[in-house]
């Protein structure tokens, strides 16, 4: 450390707290550890009674928390989020607008291996609001080797993506092709086109309308056809998804030539879920329990096809990890481990 004129300390790093006390009024620290100096500084640190400060050694190639968690932050942010004035060496990002997490694990991880950093964040693909808090990050020391920090900007630029975005979601125009033949023939009530456009609507997308089709595989085709030529930017194919030989869905999407992306998900609820492209059009085959079940992998992968991203198969296997609902009597997703 170091002893200095107060008149000489603009631009000098605090190394302990300094306690400012006005009889009846305030008693307590007036600059924290850490804090630079401004020139605005000066009268208040003379009148409370300091001549002397003692600061940190301006060694070449330190840099000061603040600046280095400014540094970081703006290295591993992406678009739909924004960064709050560092503190203490603190940065948080928060969601600039609705929309769904993007995080590059790796990326993070990368970040965190390095001596220092430290970046925390929720997880990935998760939903959040505007003004949600979703990632913090910090330098461990007061005064850190800038080394450091130009490392960390020089990984992040090397992942194609941002480490952390927002990606709003887009509007849909959403065909609905609810199939069975208790359905089609008015023996039962279709209880599928109320939920799905419930859950389409609240993602700010539209239902262009909804066909109805018996079992039988060329009517589900051409129901799925009509909706594509009146111009669906997504279909929804409800019913008809077990293994059961009258349940043939899977057969018609996958025998209109549709590249199917996997038939199955490791997501309970939700493992018979279909996920398939005509062309850049997602088809999604949706299992009975889209009916009842608050949540199930229907939840986990429609909002990022409403991003604009194209799901592979491994998107849909990797959501096996933390793939299991618990069934809670009251549903808190998406704060809780489901889809994590």
């Amino acid at each position: 450390m170091e002893k200095i004129k107060v008149q000489d300390s603009v631009g000098a790093v605090l190394i302990h707290d300094m306690t400012q006390i006005i009889p009846g009024v305030t008693k307590g620290p007036r600059f924290r550890k850490g804090h630079v100096v401004r020139e605005e500084d000066i009268p208040i640190l003379l009148s409370m009674g300091k001549e002397h400060i003692y600061v940190w050694d301006q060694n070449p190639g330190l840099i000061h928390e603040n600046e280095a968690a400014d540094r970081l932050a703006k290295a591993a942010c992406g678009p739909g989020l924004t960064l709050d004035e560092p503190k203490e060496g603190k940065i948080t990002f928060t969601a600039a607008h609705d929309g769904l997490l993007y995080i590059s694990e790796d990326g993070i991880l990368a970040l965190n291996s390095l001596e220092y950093i430290i970046l925390a964040t929720l997880h990935n693909h998760r939903p959040v609001k505007k003004g949600t808090k979703v990632a913090g990050t910090r330098v461990v020391p007061l005064m850190i080797d800038e080394k450091v920090i130009l490392e960390a900007e020089r990984i992040a630029k090397t992942f194609s993506t941002p480490l952390l975005e927002v990606r709003p979601l887009k509007s849909f125009k959403v065909g609905i092709v609810t199939t069975g033949n208790e359905i089609y023939h008015g023996r039962i009530q279709d209880k599928f086109g109320p939920v799905l456009r419930a859950k389409v609507e609240a993602w700010g997308s539209e239902v262009l309308k909804q066909t109805f089709a018996s079992d039988d595989i060329s009517l589900i085709q051409n129901s799925i056809q009509d909706h594509l030529d009146q111009g669906a930017d997504m279909i929804l194919v409800s019913g008809g998804m077990s293994v059961d030989p009258d349940d043939v869905t899977p057969t018609a999407i996958k025998e209109m030539g549709a590249e199917l992306i996997s038939y199955g998900a490791p997501v309970l609820p939700g493992a018979m879920f279909l996920v398939a492209y005509i062309n850049d059009v997602p088809i999604l085959g949706l299992p009975g329990c889209v009916m009842y079940s608050k949540t199930t992998a229907f939840d986990l992968f429609a909002p990022r096809l409403l991003t604009g991203e194209r799901l592979s198969r491994r998107d849909i296997v990797k959501a096996g990890h933390g793939g299991l609902c618990l069934d809670c009597p009251v549903c808190s997703y998406p704060h809780c481990s489901f889809g994590k």
